[in-house]
């Protein structure tokens, strides 16, 4: 009876594991195919299209074409004269200049996430946390040796902006992207090629490389 109820419980547990590994093979197939038609199919809603996936299409077209004309001359003009009002409102203006920079802080021309660093989380201590630097001078507060740290938070959109003396600072020899989906994923994500740059005088250097 006891090898009887040794091989059931075994038997059970192996289906268990099996049931879990095909959660964990399955689980981001059908989020990403989720997400994906739930775009598709919002988009299509707001344009009364009845085909799906073609609301879609026709909105990253549009979006292209938009990205085309902001290159000429006359529309960045339009553009420009539409921010000057779009500045002179209050709230307004807290919400498209947050948006704006945010949008360009990743995809735009004068991008912040691209520079990934250790920092010390106090001094001569042994824990470590990853960002990215954002401002390399604050000498308009008045602190000339310090940078500002954005931290982001490990499965949320979240994070903490924190400033830093340079020499607390260590650049990462590693990918933006790969640094940011290892924060994201709370670590489980592999990050290949990481290393840091040795603690020196030339710090700030080599965090501006990073950004050339």
């Amino acid at each position: 009876m006891q090898a009887v109820k040794r091989v059931k419980e075994r038997t059970i547990s192996r289906l268990f594991n099996y049931f879990f590994k095909g959660i964990v093979f399955l689980a981001p197939f059908a989020l990403t195919i989720y997400v994906c038609v739930r775009v598709f199919t919002t988009i299509d809603g707001w344009l009364g299209i009845p085909i799906p996936g073609v609301g879609f299409l026709a909105t990253v077209v549009l979006i292209t074409l938009f990205g085309y004309l902001a290159q000429g001359l006359l529309t960045r003009s339009v553009f420009g004269v539409i921010e000057r009002i779009l500045d002179r409102l209050p709230f307004v203006r807290l919400l498209y200049s947050s948006t704006k920079d945010l949008l360009n802080a990743f995809v735009g021309e004068q991008r912040r996430f691209d520079k990934p660093v250790t920092v010390e989380l106090y001094p001569g201590g042994a824990g470590r946390a990853i960002g990215f630097v954002t401002q390399q001078s604050l000498a308009s507060m008045g602190l000339t040796d310090h940078v500002t740290v954005y931290l982001p938070q490990s499965y949320n959109f979240a994070g903490q902006l924190l400033i830093f003396p340079t020499n607390a600072v260590l650049p990462l020899a590693a990918d933006s992207a790969d640094v940011m989906a290892f924060i994201v994923s709370g670590g489980v994500t592999a990050l290949p090629g990481l290393g840091e740059a040795r603690r020196s005088t030339g710090t700030m250097r080599a965090i501006e490389k990073q950004g050339a």
